[in-house]
């Protein structure tokens, strides 16, 4: 391989962000029954919540792109469901959310010496279909480039996002390896694009579909002897 380029996934990646989720709606909806103790609010779960979140992501799926914007809305349908609907407690339960999310956030243990040593021989960036920015976790000034789905309005697997992410690095996509959890959005997306993969698999789960990456790893600290470091 002739890799010059490393662009890292975020979510399950470098943070557990299903952890950082649920610990976040956990003090929303505590907020949510101090102000509203109905019985509904009261037997409102966060898998409930989650399910809204989704399903009004789904409803407005390429028509509204910020991540924090369908967050709100989300909330605001939590509101309606639990039959209370109430667009300014929708944004101070939202404010409670956004604090936690990104104020709570944990890096996964292997990424800062990872990038440690990855960083004086390649240029890093992160390519992410969430809203986690370097700054808002403790990586501020640690990527050479930043690419979101919800500016470029492109979400991966798209080809077109991997082909903009080498446009922003400044390389072929060739000279490029990513580097995520999801075999559909991070491994055949980056493939389809004609980059080389990483799948990150912590778990060591099998991998019993089609899609098949060109390095498979359990932890972000043997990358740097995949590229001879």
């Amino acid at each position: 391989m002739q890799i010059s380029v490393i662009s890292f996934d975020g979510d399950m990646t470098l943070w557990d962000f299903l952890k950082v989720m649920r610990h976040s709606l956990k003090h929303t909806l505590a907020e949510l029954q101090k102000q509203r103790p109905t019985q509904r609010v009261l037997n409102l779960t966060i898998d409930e919540m989650i399910a809204i979140r989704d399903e009004f992501a789904e409803e407005v799926k390429g028509e509204v792109w910020n991540l924090e914007a369908i967050r709100r809305g989300a909330f605001e349908r939590t509101l309606e469901h639990v039959g209370c609907p109430d667009k300014d407690l929708a944004a101070h339960l939202n404010e409670i959310y956004r604090k936690h999310r990104f104020e709570d956030i944990e890096l996964y243990p292997d990424v800062v010496s990872t990038f440690d040593i990855l960083a004086p021989h390649f240029k890093l960036g992160l390519l992410s279909n969430g809203n986690t920015y370097p700054e808002r976790c403790g990586l501020d000034g640690r990527f050479d480039f930043v690419v979101f789905s919800q500016d470029v309005q492109v979400v991966k697997p798209d080809p077109k996002i991997f082909e903009i992410t080498a446009e922003r690095a400044g390389c072929e996509l060739t000279e490029m390896l990513h580097v995520g959890d999801s075999l559909k959005n991070d491994v055949a997306g980056a493939r389809n694009a004609g980059m080389s993969s990483v799948w990150l698999n912590r778990d060591g789960v099998p991998n019993d579909t089609e899609v098949q990456p060109d390095y498979e790893v359990t932890s972000l600290t043997e990358i740097p002897a995949i590229l001879g470091l």
